[in-house]
C-alpha cells in the first residue's frame, strides 16, 4: 500500500504485542498503587477519631487531584531511567524515529496548512518566508504546497493575509505553490477550518503538516516527518515535541524554561506506555490525509455551547478517532526544530487555559464513543481530570478551614511534601539529567545558572498555580450557566499589561487571597507558613502579572543568564534571529509586504 493509502500497514510495529501491553499493565499498577497509598494516608490523616461528612468530602476532593499527580510522577521516573540507562532513550520509545535515514528520497506530496484567525500578518510573513526559504534550500520544495487557511472576520486582516499570500506566491513561483482561502463563517473552529481543507484539497496530497500562526519548524524537521510517514504507513498522526521560542517576556521565559525542564522526562515516560496511542496537540504535526479525511470528522455535540455544538478541543478527539480506525498516533520525543510562541503574560495564559478547559469538558459527551481503544478512552478521561484537579485542591482547602476537626499533623505534612515532590518530579528528573551531562549543562547556561533558574521557576510555579486554579474553578462553576471562551487570536507580543484591565481580571484572586489569609489566621494561625505560597500568589496576583509581563524583567533575566534555553546559548537559526531581535516591522501593510519579500533571504 502506498503512503497515501487508507489501509494501515499489516505488519505489527516493533513495540506492539505483549511488550507494550506489559508496559501498560506495569505502569497502571504503579499509578494505581501509589494513588491508593496516598488516598489511604490522607484518610488516616483526616480520620484519627473516625470519619465525618466534611472529612469524607475532603477526601473525595483530594482524590480528584491524584490522577495527574501520580501519572506525572511515574512518567518522570520512567523517563529518568530511560535518560540515564538506555543507550538510545528516544529510539527505545519511538522506534519509528530510527526507521529512516537522513537522506531518504521524498516521493510524496505534502501540504503545509497554517490555520489563522485575525493574527498578526507581520509575524506570519516572517515565519512562512523563513520556512519556505529553508525548504527551497534543501532542494525538496517541489514536493510541498502551502495553504494559508483563514477564518479571519476582520476585513483589514483578511486583506493583509491575501496580500501576504500573493507576495509569497510571487516570490516562490515555480518552487512552492501558495494557496490562500478564507472562510466567511468559520464554523467548527480550527477543526472545521482543517476539515474544509481536507474536503477541497485533501485528495491532492498524501500528508499535511498542520501549523498554527505561531508555529515554526526547520526544513529538516519537516522532511523528517515526511520520511517517517513514507517509511511507516501504519502511522496516521505523527506529533513533534514542540518547544518555546526565546522571548523578552519574563512570564513566557520562566514558563517555557520550566516546560523545557519537565518535557523530556515526561514525554519519554508517557511514550513508553502510550505507544501507538500517542498525543496530538493540534499543530507542528503531520497527518496522513486519506484516513484523517475518512475517519476523523468531529461530531457536533447535542445541546448548545459551551458544552454542546462544535468541539473546541479538537486535537485529542481526532487522535482517538485515528487510532480507532487502526492507525497509530505517535510522538517524536526529540527537542529539535519544532517551536511555538508561548503566551507572554499571565492573563493571556489564563485565557488560553480556559479555552482548553471548556473544550476538554466537552469530552464528557464523547466518552461513550463506540470502538475506542482503552488507552484512547483513558486519554479523554485524563483530559477532563486535568481540570478537575483545580477545584479539587481549592475545595479541599476550603472544607479543611470549615471542618477544623482533628487531624494527624505528621501525616498531613508528609502528604504535603509528597504531593509537591510528585508534582515537580518531571522537572526534577530532567534537571538531574541536564546537570549530569556537560553538553546539556552548557546548553542551558551552565550548572549554577540551571539550578538557580530551576529554583526561580519552581517558586514562580507555586505562586501562579493558585491563580490559575481559582480561574479554572470559577470558570467551571460558570459553564452550566453558559459561560464560555470565544475563539480569538492569541496576543503574542511581549509588551507588558495595562494596569486597569489587569485589576479587573484579577481582583477576585486578590480578594480570595486576602480572605483566605484572614480566615487561616483566625482558625489555624500555625498553618500560615504552609499556605504562604498559596496566599501570596492569590493576594499578589495583580503585581505578579504586571511584573512578569514586563519586557524589561525578561531582558534582565536573560542578562543574568537565568531561565535560558538551548536555542539562545547555541544560537540556533530561527526566523527571529535571522531577522533580528525585533523581527519584522509590524506597521503598515506595505511595510509588512516588503519585509516578507526582502528581509529573510
Amino acid at each position: 500500500m502506498n503512503a497515501s493509502g487508507s489501509t494501515p500497514h499489516a505488519s505489527p510495529p516493533p513495540d506492539s504485542g505483549l511488550s507494550l501491553r506489559a508496559r501498560r499493565a506495569g505502569f497502571a499498577a504503579l499509578v494505581a498503587a501509589s494513588a491508593a497509598v496516598l488516598f489511604v494516608l490522607m484518610a488516616l490523616a483526616l480520620f484519627p477519631q473516625g470519619p465525618d461528612p466534611l472529612g469524607i468530602a475532603m477526601l473525595l476532593m483530594f482524590g480528584l487531584t491524584l490522577p495527574w499527580t501520580t501519572i506525572g510522577f511515574w512518567n518522570a521516573v520512567v523517563g529518568l531511567l530511560l535518560m540515564r540507562c538506555a543507550r538510545d532513550p528516544e529510539g527505545a520509545v519511538a522506534p519509528h524515529l530510527r526507521s529512516i535515514g537522513g537522506d531518504a528520497p521524498i516521493t510524496s506530496r505534502t501540504a503545509l496548512a497554517i490555520c489563522v484567525r485575525n493574527e498578526d500578518v507581520g509575524r506570519l510573513s516572517r515565519n512562512l518566508a523563513w520556512m519556505l526559504d529553508g525548504l527551497v534550500a534543501t532542494g525538496e520544495a517541489r514536493h510541498f504546497h502551502l495553504y494559508v487557511l483563514s477564518d479571519s472576520d476582520r476585513p483589514d486582516v483578511a486583506a493583509d493575509e491575501a496580500a501576504l499570500a500573493a507576495d509569497l506566491s510571487a516570490r516562490f513561483d515555480g518552487a512552492v505553490p501558495v494557496t490562500y482561502r478564507r472562510r466567511e463563517r468559520g464554523a467548527g473552529f480550527k477543526a472545521g477550518n482543517l476539515r474544509d481543507f481536507c474536503t477541497r484539497w485533501g485528495a491532492d496530497h498524501a500528508f499535511v503538516v498542520v501549523l498554527d500562526a505561531d508555529s515554526v519548524m526547520t526544513p529538516q524537521a519537516i522532511l523528517r516527518l515526511v520520511r517517517i510517514m513514507q517509511a511507516r504507513p501504519e502511522i496516521g498522526i505523527l506529533q513533534t515535541l514542540v518547544t518555546g521560542l526565546p522571548t523578552d517576556s519574563a512570564f513566557a521565559r520562566v514558563f517555557q524554561f520550566g516546560m523545557r525542564l519537565g518535557m523530556r522526562s515526561y514525554t519519554l515516560g508517557a511514550a513508553s506506555w502510550q505507544g501507538d496511542c500517542g498525543p496530538y496537540w493540534g499543530h507542528n504535526a503531520i497527518l496522513r490525509l486519506a484516513p484523517f479525511t475518512e475517519h476523523c470528522a468531529l461530531p457536533v455535540l447535542p445541546g448548545t455551547p459551551p458544552m454542546g455544538g462544535h468541539v473546541l478541543s479538537h486535537d485529542q478527539v481526532e487522535a482517538v478517532l485515528m487510532r480507532r480506525a487502526g492507525y497509530e498516533v505517535r510522538v517524536l520525543p526529540v527537542e529539535d526544530g519544532s517551536w511555538e510562541e508561548n503566551p507572554p503574560s499571565l492573563l493571556e495564559f489564563i485565557r488560553r487555559d480556559l479555552r482548553w478547559c471548556q473544550g476538554n469538558m466537552q469530552y464528557l459527551k464523547l466518552l461513550g464513543l463506540p470502538g475506542l481503544m482503552p488507552v484512547s478512552r483513558l486519554q479523554l478521561w485524563l483530559a477532563i481530570a486535568m481540570y478537575l484537579g483545580a477545584p479539587g485542591w481549592l475545595g479541599f482547602m476550603v472544607l479543611g478551614l470549615i471542618r477544623q476537626g482533628p487531624i494527624r499533623a505528621d501525616l498531613g505534612a508528609t502528604l504535603l511534601a509528597l504531593s509537591l515532590f510528585m508534582s515537580f518530579a518531571p522537572k526534577f528528573a530532567t534537571l538531574a539529567d541536564v546537570l549530569a551531562r556537560p553538553a546539556l549543562r552548557r546548553a542551558f547556561g551552565g550548572g549554577p545558572r540551571v539550578a538557580a533558574g530551576a529554583l526561580l521557576e519552581m517558586l514562580f510555579s507555586m505562586l501562579i498555580a493558585p491563580i490559575c486554579a481559582l480561574s479554572v474553578t470559577l470558570f467551571l462553576f460558570g459553564l452550566p450557566f453558559g459561560r464560555q471562551v470565544g475563539w480569538t487570536a492569541q496576543h503574542r507580543d511581549a509588551g507588558g499589561l495595562p494596569f486597569g484591565p489587569t485589576v479587573r481580571r484579577l481582583w477576585p484572586h486578590t480578594v480570595a487571597g486576602v480572605g483566605f489569609g484572614v480566615w487561616i489566621w483566625a482558625v489555624a494561625p500555625g498553618a500560615l507558613w504552609i499556605a504562604a505560597p498559596f496566599l501570596l500568589g492569590l493576594a499578589g496576583a495583580v503585581p505578579l502579572a504586571l511584573v512578569s509581563a514586563e519586557p524589561r524583567a525578561g531582558r534582565r533575566l536573560r542578562a543574568l543568564g537565568l531561565c535560558l534555553i538551548p536555542e539562545e546559548t547555541a544560537q540556533v537559526p530561527r526566523p527571529d534571529t535571522a531577522l533580528g531581535a525585533e523581527g519584522l516591522d509590524h506597521g503598515s501593510r506595505s511595510d509588512r509586504r516588503r519585509s516578507a519579500l526582502g528581509t529573510s533571504r
